[in-house]
C-alpha cells in the first residue's frame, strides 16, 4: 500500500503548517468584558508571548474584588509557546517535505495533545485567577469566585465576560482542521482507489470554506421572547415583528423590542456609529428572518401599535411594504428617513 500522500495534500499541510506564522503577528485569543459603565467593552487580548488592549483598567477593576494584577510575568508559557508553534510548523514542514503519512498522523496526535494542554492550562490559570483573592480586598462577597469562562459566556458579578479566539487563534484552528480534511481525505482514497485526487480537493476546500465561514462570521442572535429585554427600555421583548438588533465590530449584541429603541440608542449615542458592524431588523412578515436595516424598507402606520410606539416594522422589499399599506394610511420610507424621523 503507497503510505505516500498526494502532492495536493502535501501542499495543503505545507500551507497549513506555514499559516501558523500568523500568530507571531497577531493575539491568539481575546477576553472580553461589558457592563452598564462599559458598553463597547474592555478588551484583554492574549498573544503568543504577551498581553495588549484594556489589561490596566481591568486590573485596576479586579483590584477591588481581591484578583491578582495581570502581568506577562505571571504567565511562563510566553516564554516557550513561541518555540512550540516553530516546531510544529517544522514537523508540518518535514510531512510536506517527505509526504509520509506516518509523520501527518504524529503531527495531527501531537495537535491534539497541545489542544488539549492548552485549554487545561488555560483554565487553571482561570480557577487560580478567580479563586485566590485577597482577604483584605474592599469588596468581598462570601463564597463567591470570578473565575472567568474557558470558551463563551459567563455572567460575572455586573460583567459579561466573553472568552474566544482571536485572529491568531482561528488560524491556528483552521489550520489544524485542514490538516485533519487532509488525513480523512487521504484515509479514504486509499480506501477506494477509483476515486479521483479531483474530489479530495473539493472535499478539502469545502470542509476549510465551510469552517471559515462558520467561525468568523458575525449575526444577529435569535430572540428568545418572554427572556430577552431591550437594551433601551428595559422592557421584555414578547412580539418580536417590531424587534431589532445593533452587532459591533467587538462581537457585542444589542437588542430592542421597538424601532423607536433602536433610533434612540444610536441618537443617545450608548454606542459609536464607527463601532457598528450591522444594523438588523426583523422581517414583520417572517419574523424569524433578520433584514438589514440599510436595505429594509420600513412602514409607518397606526394600526401596526408597536410596544415602545414607533408603529414602525420592516419589510425585505418595497413591493411587499406596498402590498401591506394597502388600503391603510401609511408612510413608506427608508432607514436613513425612519432615523430622522424618529423623536425621542
Amino acid at each position: 500500500m503507497d503510505n505516500k500522500l498526494s502532492i495536493l495534500s502535501r501542499i495543503l499541510v505545507a500551507f497549513a503548517s506555514g499559516a501558523l506564522v500568523v500568530v507571531f503577528f497577531l493575539p491568539a485569543w481575546r477576553i472580553d468584558l461589558f457592563a452598564p459603565q462599559y458598553p463597547e467593552g474592555l478588551t484583554m487580548n492574549i498573544w503568543i508571548n504577551g498581553l495588549s488592549g484594556d489589561v490596566d483598567i481591568i486590573n485596576g477593576l479586579n483590584h477591588y474584588i481581591g484578583m491578582k494584577h495581570i502581568t506577562v510575568a505571571m504567565f511562563p508559557e510566553f516564554k516557550f509557546l513561541p518555540y512550540v508553534v516553530g516546531f510544529f510548523m517544522l514537523l508540518g514542514m518535514i510531512v510536506a517535505i517527505t509526504g509520509k503519512r506516518k509523520f501527518l498522523f504524529i503531527y495531527l496526535i501531537l495537535t491534539v495533545i497541545g489542544g488539549v494542554l492548552a485549554m487545561y492550562d488555560f483554565y487553571s490559570w482561570g480557577y487560580d485567577y478567580g479563586h485566590n483573592l485577597d482577604p483584605t480586598a474592599p469588596i468581598q462577597v462570601p463564597g463567591l469566585s470570578y473565575q472567568p469562562p474557558l470558551l463563551g459566556h459567563k455572567r460575572l458579578l455586573n460583567f459579561d465576560a466573553y472568552s474566544l479566539p482571536h485572529v491568531g487563534g482561528w488560524v491556528v484552528i483552521i489550520a489544524g482542521a485542514l490538516a485533519f480534511a487532509v488525513w480523512f481525505v487521504e484515509w479514504y482514497l486509499h480506501r477506494k482507489p477509483a476515486i479521483k485526487v479531483k474530489l479530495a480537493s473539493r472535499v478539502v476546500a469545502a470542509t476549510v470554506l465551510a469552517f471559515f465561514l462558520t467561525s468568523c462570521d458575525t449575526k444577529p442572535i435569535p430572540f428568545t421572547p418572554g427572556k430577552d429585554n431591550c437594551d433601551f427600555c428595559q422592557m421584555g421583548i414578547s412580539d418580536t415583528r417590531f424587534a431589532a438588533q445593533i452587532i459591533t465590530k467587538k462581537g457585542k449584541v444589542y437588542k430592542f423590542d421597538d424601532l423607536h429603541c433602536i433610533v434612540g440608542f444610536l441618537k443617545k449615542g450608548r454606542v459609536n456609529e464607527k463601532d457598528v458592524a450591522q444594523k438588523a431588523v426583523i422581517n414583520f412578515e417572517n419574523p424569524n428572518e433578520f433584514l438589514d436595516a440599510s436595505s429594509a424598507v420600513f412602514v409607518i402606520c397606526e394600526e401596526l401599535r408597536s410596544p415602545m410606539g414607533s408603529n414602525a416594522a420592516g419589510f425585505k422589499t418595497k413591493e411587499k411594504a406596498i402590498n401591506y399599506s394597502t388600503g391603510k394610511k401609511t408612510e413608506i420610507v427608508g432607514w436613513e428617513q425612519l432615523y430622522s424621523k424618529t423623536d425621542l
